[in-house]
């Protein structure tokens, strides 16, 4: 598996006490994703479904331990999940699925 993290962006109407940050994702399922997390000393209380939320600062550590640095779009077409199968849907990548029968 492959962590990735995307490139530092300012979120500045997300609520949040932080305004820049990037987001780690795997592209082979989450187990090594919370195993890479965590040490990092992330709570998998912040798993966010199919990412981690990461403030520059765990982004460079994560980086640092092995995380490959790709663009968000890169990493939505290559993580694991809903959201990476969707965009991989629609750049071709994977074939949607058969229609059902109507037997």
């Amino acid at each position: 598996m492959t962590v990735l993290v995307d490139e530092l962006r300012e979120y500045p109407h997300a609520g949040l006490p932080l305004r820049l940050w990037c987001h780690m994702a795997g592209d082979a399922g989450f187990d090594e994703l919370h195993a890479f997390a965590a040490r990092l000393a992330i709570d998998r209380a912040r798993f966010q479904g199919d990412h981690y939320d990461l403030p520059p600062w765990l982004r460079a550590s994560a980086v640092a331990l092995g995380a490959q640095e790709v663009t968000t779009r890169e990493m939505i077409r290559r993580m694991h999940g809903p959201r990476g199968d969707r965009a991989r849907r629609r750049y071709g990548r994977v074939s949607p699925d058969p229609p059902m029968s109507r037997g």
